[in-house]
């Protein structure tokens, strides 16, 4: 038989944490990040990751588990995830995964397409060409040999163009490519999905209060110490969206002022790209939240019975 998991999507903010929270006390479960941030030991506040005091209450896995230098994929999830599902079930648990990195809940749910892997060199010249030449260039240059990619994404998704221009010049084959050929197999999983659904303003508005709060509890400070303790500028969890705005105000880029208005700003446009991506997941479930919560916590109940 298939093992169950329950899925807790949604974009930032939307209240994806508290509600894993509350389901995991209600169904003896343990909640699995799927969160491309909370990996990384030594990010806390930025990446909204879960108190010691909620860790205490309902055990979480795939936190704190890769150095910042260190790579983490969507591959290196799907097995890290798979051993936590296996682990918490064999223990008379039930896993409920909860995060907004879509590609990383696709990677363990549908699979992943056979797309060449990473190319270091090549991506260190494109990420170069992208600090010179901006991300609107190189997105054009998708267009040219990858249309299909390049009309599903914006200049902001820096990391998404770079990995379709890499696949490309590896391969000599598009991105979307792979991903039609590959269909996505059945998942070995039986898995509920669910999205959280909040009215765009009260979203927004959400948004802009994790931000205040962010900073508020020293998400400067914090970059600032990660930066003392060795920490490379350039490594990957210090680009995410809080992180390198940030950091791009210690460098003396732009003032407080001017790097509050840009986190909030970016966040929401990240947010949208989120709610984008979870759309085009044929099994989510979408539930007005929190109003609906209770229709959530029911339909779990039933689905872990």
């Amino acid at each position: 038989m298939k093992l169950r998991v329950l899925v807790i999507a949604g974009p930032t903010a939307s209240g994806k944490s508290a509600l894993a929270l509350d389901l995991a006390a209600a169904l003896n479960g343990e909640i699995i990040c799927a969160d491309s941030l909370t990996v990384y030991r030594g990010f806390e506040i930025g990446s909204a990751k879960p108190t010691a005091a909620q860790q205490r209450q309902i055990p979480h896995h795939l936190l704190d588990i890769r150095e910042p230098t260190e790579p983490f994929t969507a591959a290196d999830f799907k097995l890290a995830a798979k051993a936590a599902i296996a682990d918490i079930w064999q223990r008379g648990k039930r896993p409920i995964l909860a995060g907004g990195t879509g590609l990383y809940l696709r990677a363990l749910l549908r699979g992943l397409n056979d797309a060449p892997g990473e190319d270091p060199v090549l991506r260190e010249t494109l990420q170069k060409r992208a600090g010179q030449e901006g991300a609107e260039v190189l997105l054009a240059e998708l267009a040219q040999v990858d249309p299909a990619t390049a009309g599903r994404l914006h200049p902001h998704n820096l990391i998404r163009i770079i990995r379709a221009l890499e696949v490309f010049l590896t391969s000599g084959r598009p991105l979307s490519h792979f991903q039609a050929e590959h269909g996505f197999s059945e998942s070995e999983y039986h898995s509920l999905q669910f999205c959280l659904d909040l009215p765009r303003p009260e979203l927004y508005q959400r948004i802009d209060s994790r931000v205040e709060v962010m900073l508020a509890n020293g998400l400067v400070a914090e970059v600032e110490g990660l930066l003392r303790s060795g920490v490379p500028a350039d490594c990957k969890p210090l680009q995410a969206i809080g992180y390198k705005e940030v950091l791009a105000h210690l460098q003396g880029e732009y003032d407080q002022d001017e790097m509050i208005r840009l986190i909030k700003r970016n966040t929401r446009h990240f947010a949208k790209r989120q709610l984008t991506w979870f759309r085009s997941e044929p099994a989510m479930q979408w539930v007005a939240y929190p109003e609906n919560s209770a229709t959530i916590h029911s339909a779990a109940a039933t689905f872990f019975a």
